[in-house]
């Protein structure tokens, strides 16, 4: 009641719009026959989505309710990445690249011996070949969000499919790149490693190739045959990114990593970067 003597109604917020880009984990490159991890499925309501595919549409959520929240741990060597979640938005871990099993996923693992991993429809693209059937081998990249994996070339290993630049965190920021294929030491000098796909994928090599960036999804890279057993690139971890009207302030829960950003051009944005749990807003 007012001063008045009015009574009022308590302030009702109503259903409102969040805008969300959603990356899991990146696969692990393969070790020895080391074709590069895919990365991590992207799914995005801002600028660009993965797999060229049309733009998904912001979610509309209630105040004072409860949302999961899980950021996908990327894949060790020759280990698919592990899928994000928010709300109803699941996005799909990177494929291995592995020899003789590439791994499907968001976007797929790059071929060794066997036919390069398939991504999921408007998350990510496909792995790259291997270049031959006979020493020296070359092994294929990881797909990325936005390109498929590189072929390899004779003495040159696959470059990573590229990934998808997108502005919801307020600039714009590339993700998703896929690992780099790893080369064969045999067959003399020149060889060269595939390099990672831009979104920070992994490069391969013939005894250290890298890791797929940390909250990119990007792939890692794989190694070559060297006469021991190196290991493959890991994928990097995945990351949710959600943007909503700077009215509203989020509550980030137990078992969650995240931060909220100030206010900016009509938006507050939160960065989730590790675990699991809710979010709700008020």
């Amino acid at each position: 009641m007012n001063i008045l003597g009015i009574r009022t109604q308590p302030s009702i917020i109503p259903p409102f719009s969040v805008h969300y880009l959603v990356i899991a984990g990146g696969g692990g490159g393969g070790s020895a026959n080391g074709a590069g991890g895919g990365a991590g499925g992207l799914r995005s309501t801002v600028t660009a989505t993965g797999g060229g595919g049309t733009l998904e549409t912001a979610l509309s959520l209630s105040p004072s309710t409860n949302y999961t929240v899980t950021i996908g741990a990327g894949g060790a060597a020759e280990t698919n990445g592990n899928n994000s979640v928010f709300s109803t938005i699941t996005s799909t871990g990177g494929g291995r690249g592995k020899n003789s099993d590439a791994g499907d996923g968001g976007s797929g693992g790059g071929g060794a011996e066997d036919t390069p991993g398939t991504g999921t429809a408007n998350q990510g693209f496909n792995g790259g070949a291997m270049a031959v059937s006979q020493p020296p081998y070359n092994w294929g990249g990881g797909g990325g969000a936005g390109a498929v994996g590189v072929t390899a070339g004779y003495l040159i290993g696959g470059d990573g499919g590229a990934g998808v630049a997108t502005s919801i965190s307020g600039s714009s920021v590339t993700y998703a790149g896929g690992g780099g294929g790893g080369f064969d030491y045999r067959g003399g000098a020149g060889k060269i490693a595939g390099v990672g796909g831009t979104g920070g994928g992994g490069n391969g090599g013939g005894d250290s190739p890298t890791a797929g960036a940390t909250n990119k999804g990007a792939g890692g890279g794989g190694s070559g045959y060297v006469g021991f057993n190196p290991t493959g690139g890991a994928g990097g971890s995945g990351v949710v990114i959600l943007r909503y009207a700077d009215s509203l302030t989020i509550t980030i829960g137990a078992g969650l990593t995240g931060t909220e950003s100030a206010a900016s051009g009509g938006y507050k944005r939160a960065t989730i970067t590790a675990g699991t749990g809710n979010v709700s807003w008020a």
